[in-house]
């Protein structure tokens, strides 16, 4: 009795320690949930270049608000000790000098020293640094706009190809169904045997097609993991987007003067050839503007025994050398027109010039893809009009032809092609509605606007 009252105690006491274990595996993480903006915010945060523009960006920022620091002295300090190679006389003319005129032969000095160089170029400077801070954070900017692109354009892609594989399980759904009507009437001889195997070779064929769009869906999951930061293997829902699309009326002339002032590289080079400009000007200045130097230094002297006199009686210290000065400086190098600084700064103001080129090309070529794009979501607008339409009729048809096969007026062969008509028709709106949401990412980057603002 007592054995087996300490064996059910053991078991029980196992079980108990077992059980959150038992539990644990069961239990099943659910996936992680996703709608297009929690994943352009995870993409943002973890991506590993926009950290290091977020870094780049910080030290610029550090650098434009620490300018004012070009005003700050440069200050040496130091001191030395020194013995003589002779020690100094005790005497003069054979009588003993008193101590305060006694040399010693082992001597201290110290040292100090302020400079403080001022021109017009500092100021300039300042603004120069400004403009480095100001141009990253456009290219952060630019850098996150481009990534949300992507993300969003990698999350309509998944969610087309979701799409896509719907509609071949909903074909195989339609097949398996043809095949037991064509079971049914083979077996009342109204239809032909080689009805049954058609039916059976199409519902097999579309095994393997479902198979490899599966396959690719969890490639593109897995790129769209990396590409959130994320591992490889996370589990994740994507939320549908709506593809009812109402048309969208678009002012051409109004975007193109839109995207000429937000554009993001419009935006980036005008702002190169801002600083390039602050360049040419602080170059100037040093150049031909003076520079005014205020200086000051001593070189306190211990002119005692350092090794035995006290350091702190003032009366021990004498300065030797010691002043207060300013001086105004200007280069001539300057003036000479074949000089490096000349020379620099002309082909500084050359490559300004083809700077402004650039941007006016760039200019011309917004206008041409702001045209393109709007063009494209007409086209798309007319295409998706007609493709629901298509829709409609081709459903129609594949009812009808499904019925009239039921009752032995249709073969096989028929019932197929309304069927393959039918999922042609909806994969092309569905791919022109993922077209149309795709176009208008590429709108409203040209244009420099926050996303889904034309939708």
């Amino acid at each position: 009795m007592n054995f087996n009252r300490y064996l059910k105690i053991l078991l029980s006491t196992g079980l108990l320690f077992c059980s959150p274990l038992f539990t644990q595996a069961d239990t099943q993480i659910s996936p992680m949930r996703l709608s297009p903006s929690d994943a352009v915010e995870l993409a943002i945060r973890n991506n590993l270049d926009l950290e290091a523009l977020r870094i780049n960006t910080g030290t610029a920022r550090r650098t434009s608000n620490l300018a004012w620091n070009q005003f700050i002295p440069t200050v040496d300090i130091g001191s030395s000790m020194h013995r003589l190679n002779t020690a100094p006389a005790d005497t003069f003319m054979g009588m003993p000098l008193p101590p305060e005129m006694r040399e010693h032969q082992w001597g201290a000095t110290g040292f100090i020293s302020a400079t403080l160089n001022i021109n017009f170029a500092m100021f300039a400077e300042m603004n120069r640094l400004k403009l480095d801070y100001e141009r990253g954070l456009i290219s952060h900017s630019n850098a996150v706009a481009q990534l949300e692109r992507e993300i969003r354009k990698a999350y309509h892609n998944i969610l087309l190809m979701k799409e896509y594989i719907a509609m071949l399980e909903l074909s195989l759904e339609n097949t398996e169904r043809q095949v037991q009507i064509a079971q049914i009437n083979f077996n009342a001889g109204v239809a032909p045997e080689i009805s049954l195997l058609h039916a059976q070779v199409a519902r097999e064929t579309l095994r393997p097609v479902i198979n490899q769009a599966i396959g690719g869906l969890r490639l593109s999951m897995m790129h769209f993991s990396m590409l959130l930061g994320l591992p490889h293997d996370t589990e994740f829902e994507l939320i549908p987007v709506s593809t009812n699309l109402s048309p969208i009326l678009l002012d051409t002339s109004e975007l193109i003067r839109r995207a000429a002032a937000g554009q993001p590289d419009i935006q980036a080079l005008r702002h190169d050839i801002l600083a390039m400009d602050s360049i040419r000007k602080t170059s100037n200045l040093w150049l031909f503007t003076p520079t005014l130097t205020l200086g000051w230094n001593a070189d306190p002297t211990f002119n005692r025994n350092p090794w035995n006199d006290n350091w702190f009686d003032r009366d021990r210290w004498q300065q030797q050398t010691g002043a207060f000065s300013f001086s105004i400086g200007f280069r001539l190098n300057g003036l000479l027109p074949f000089g490096i600084e000349r020379q620099s700064i002309r082909a500084l103001e050359d490559q300004i010039r083809i700077a402004h080129i650039g941007l006016a090309q760039m200019i011309r070529g917004t206008e041409i893809e702001i045209h393109s794009l709007v063009l494209i979501l007409e086209q798309i607008q007319l295409n998706m009009e007609v493709l629901e339409q298509t829709v409609t009729l081709a459903e129609l048809s594949y009812r009808l032809t499904e019925e009239a096969y039921r009752i032995g007026r249709a073969d096989f062969t028929q019932v197929q092609s309304a069927e393959q008509f039918l999922r042609q028709a909806r994969v092309q709106l569905h791919e022109e509605q993922f077209n149309y949401l795709n176009i208008l990412l590429d709108l409203e980057y040209a244009l420099g606007i926050p996303f889904g603002t034309l939708n």
